[in-house]
């Protein structure tokens, strides 16, 4: 991606009043962002005047300091034009044209649960969080939550402390910790899983950011676990935007006599899954995984017999598949890193992501922390 083309991208990010959706019209009507830029400076007509003033003077310093971020390892926009943008995200409501990261971007390709909860959490509830999340992430989901106080905080450290990555989720620029007190969460989170937003940098934390922030953390993930909330909880605005978008909803029970159970439990009697322990939600979202795996496979361009299939067609079988066989053979039976597994097999990050994904849920590969893979001794056929 040249340079012009990474300005012109963040000078169409930045436009006020420019909804996601108007801007993916008009990148599918040009193919590029300097197309979509030139076309949206030939019919001003259908942008509010802050915004067309935006597009005829943009603020040249932001943008530097915005390509300047960019530069630095382990920054990247992720755009919805990319093979490997998370196809989750297409069918959201607004769904964002593209995502600022902060580490790794292919992790939004595995498959994703929420955490989510109250900012003021009971004792119990942290301690739930906590066992959901490490048991969770070592079958291999990945957890994914808002990094706010109380139930998200305890998700993404549990995950990491279980030596898996995590994403965060956030509502503001990809350079600002909000809130303040997780400085040293949002490290652990960048190296060891990825931190993603739809602002800018420099965006600070606004309280309309984050139900749009919610919308991300459902769509991205094939189900939400609400782990304690009340009544007018924004976990609620997760697990209802959820359900909207034919994800899983589950919900821990508690106390009757507790506030702070009362939206658990309307959300149970509205239709989500009450579960006990973790083990329900991993049942529970298998068969979506697979889905998600083939679906990566198609649109990453593996083998043929990955590309065709589909909801209906035969199910999964890597004995027979040349590629799946390929990657086993490359591993071995040592941890080996991603990056090492990508440079073995030649495969592009993102497929190789999508094909672990599918080898953790048949029980052939473990993650065993730091983004490195372990093949398991396979049982023998009967």
């Amino acid at each position: 991606m040249t340079n012009t083309e990474d300005r012109d991208w963040l000078v169409l990010l930045r436009t006020p009043h420019l909804a996601p959706q108007a801007l993916r019209e008009a990148l599918v009507a040009t193919r590029r962002a300097t197309g979509a830029l030139e076309r949206l400076r030939r019919h001003p007509g259908v942008l509010p005047d802050e915004a067309r003033a935006w597009l005829d003077a943009p603020d040249e310093t932001l943008l530097e300091r915005d390509l300047a971020w960019l530069a630095e390892p382990g920054h990247r926009l992720l755009r919805c034009t990319e093979e490997d943008f998370p196809p989750q995200l297409e069918s959201i409501p607004q769904p964002p044209a593209a995502l600022f990261v902060v580490g790794d971007a292919s992790l939004l390709l595995r498959p994703q649960v929420a955490i989510v909860g109250s900012r003021a959490a009971t004792a119990p509830a942290l301690a739930n969080a906590r066992w959901f999340a490490a048991e969770l992430a070592s079958a291999g989901l990945i957890v994914t939550s808002g990094m706010a106080d109380g139930i998200d905080g305890a998700a993404h450290e549990a995950a990491l402390d279980a030596g898996a990555p995590t994403i965060a989720v956030t509502g503001t620029g990809p350079d600002r910790v909000y809130p303040r007190q997780h400085h040293a969460l949002a490290r652990r989170i960048a190296e060891q899983g990825a931190i993603v937003t739809e602002h800018p940098p420099g965006t600070g934390a606004k309280p309309y950011h984050f139900p749009r922030r919610n919308r991300i953390i459902a769509g991205l993930s094939l189900g939400v676990l609400v782990a304690e909330a009340g009544l007018r909880s924004g976990s609620l605005i997760t697990a209802r935007q959820a359900g909207e978008q034919g994800r899983e909803v589950f919900a821990l029970p508690g106390s009757i006599h507790n506030p702070l159970s009362e939206g658990c439990h309307e959300l149970i009697g509205e239709g989500a899954r009450l579960v006990q322990r973790p083990h329900d939600i991993v049942e529970a979202l298998a068969p979506a995984a697979r889905e998600l795996g083939a679906e990566l496979a198609a649109r990453l361009g593996l083998s043929p017999q990955k590309a065709g299939r589909g909801r209906h067609s035969q199910p999964f079988d890597w004995r027979s598949d040349p590629e799946y066989r390929r990657l086993l053979d490359a591993m071995g039976y040592d941890p080996a890193p991603l990056d090492t597994l990508v440079q073995a097999t030649g495969f592009a990050p993102g497929a190789l992501s999508s094909m672990l994904m599918m080898l953790e849920l048949e029980g052939q590969v473990a993650g065993v922390g730091g983004n490195r893979y372990q093949r398991l001794p396979e049982s023998p056929v009967a």
